[in-house]
């Protein structure tokens, strides 16, 4: 691996270079922001001694000691900055680096960090001759896993407690970089724009929205998950209906519904799941609803559902798995939702069949129902099924 000194790239609009003391308001300014303050590990407030630090002490410490290599990122015209690219970390044995960057919310949606890292990126295999560059993102950051695809890094996985956080450890995608594998600005591939991983970004990198219904007792409202239904949920999963058609713990107590409550919030930052509490007109819990992707099969998800046993025979849940349906096909890009249930559960059966979905037939042993492999009902509704 060769020496880290500091150099100056210009590539495809952009001017990287080693951080100047003159960037010290800039770099303040951009700190102000919401989503670099909620997805870096910056410190809040950021004050303005905290540029200065990161300017010129921590910048140029970086570079003098060869442990990392961070850039400005700057218009090559104009001399603006727009953000910051860079090596966090170089580990010289194993000839590999870590890449961080940020974007000034002034220079967003161009694709500056994008432009960025790929040149990061061809300046640390091309010159340090590394072998791998890494990328890490808490679970959640769904623009910069955006830019790691679009630059050609492959997500590998999840990193638990991967970073240390004023509100406990968080975990982490974490994805790798090889020479061979960098993109070229014009080369189709995962993430770019138009496809199926930037659409569910764009879905799952905001906050959950609510959806509506109408149901015949009234309008139903499909909101997410909060702290004040777990009450409903411990009584919900403690009924004898529930547990005999489920597979929810039994007993139930509250550390459960709890532990339930972080899954349904780790899976929407993650992206791999939509759950919703069905509540009415008194906003009260009247059961929940789960729209789960397929992880072999992008465009196809399966539900699965509970009603509180005060919400029973209201025509909430039918409601409810047509709205969460609806939303699935024209939001996701959902091609097939899947509905099972154990065999005999006619409750479940009479819901999915009243939003339209379509029986098709038994799968032997589908289930395993607490340690007992079980037959399961099976049914689906696709898209063109909405028209």
């Amino acid at each position: 691996m060769a020496r880290v000194e500091p150099v100056e790239i210009t590539e495809a609009g952009l001017l990287l270079r080693p951080w100047r003391a003159t960037d010290a308001d800039a770099v303040h300014r951009a700190c102000q922001d919401p989503d670099i303050q909620r997805w870096t590990t910056v410190p809040r407030p950021y004050l303005p001694e905290h540029a200065r630090w990161f300017v010129s002490e921590f910048s140029d410490r970086q570079w003098k000691e060869g442990v990392g290599a961070p850039f400005a990122v700057c218009d090559a015209a104009s001399g603006e900055l727009l953000g910051s690219c860079g090596l966090v970390s170089v580990d010289a044995r194993r000839g590999s680096g870590e890449i961080g960057y940020w974007t000034a919310p002034w220079a967003r949606g161009h694709g500056v960090t994008v432009r960025a890292a790929r040149a990061v990126a061809r300046w640390a295999f091309d010159d340090l001759e590394l072998r791998r560059l890494t990328w890490q993102a808490e679970v959640g950051n769904h623009v910069s896993r955006l830019v790691a695809l679009r630059t050609g890094f492959r997500i590998e996985g999840r990193l638990r407690l991967a970073e240390p956080h004023p509100e406990g450890g968080r975990d982490a995608w974490i994805g790798s970089l090889l020479p061979g594998e960098l993109r070229d600005e014009d080369e189709p591939g995962p993430g770019g724009p138009g496809t199926l991983e930037a659409r569910r970004a764009a879905v799952f990198g905001r906050p959950q929205p609510t959806l509506f219904a109408t149901a015949g007792t009234g309008e139903v409202r499909l909101r997410p998950m909060e702290e004040r239904d777990l009450d409903g949920i411990l009584v919900t999963c403690r009924d004898a209906d529930t547990i005999r058609w489920t597979s929810v713990p039994h007993p139930y107590d509250r550390p459960d519904a709890e532990a339930y409550l972080a899954y349904v919030r780790d899976a929407w930052a993650a992206g791999t799941s939509a759950c919703y509490v069905i509540a009415g007109a008194d906003d009260r819990f009247a059961g929940a609803i789960d729209l789960r992707l397929s992880a072999a099969d992008p465009l196809q998800a399966s539900v699965g559902f509970m009603t509180a046993p005060h919400a029973r025979g209201r025509g909430h849940m039918p409601a409810a798995l047509t709205a969460l349906a609806t939303w699935g096909f024209t939001t996701l890009g959902l091609a097939r939702t899947e509905w099972r249930a154990n065999v005999g559960n006619t409750a479940s059966r009479r819901a999915a069949e009243k939003a339209g979905f379509r029986f098709e037939g038994t799968a032997r042993a589908a289930l395993n129902h607490r340690g007992t492999r079980t037959d399961a009902w099976v049914g689906a509704l696709l898209a063109e099924d909405l028209a």
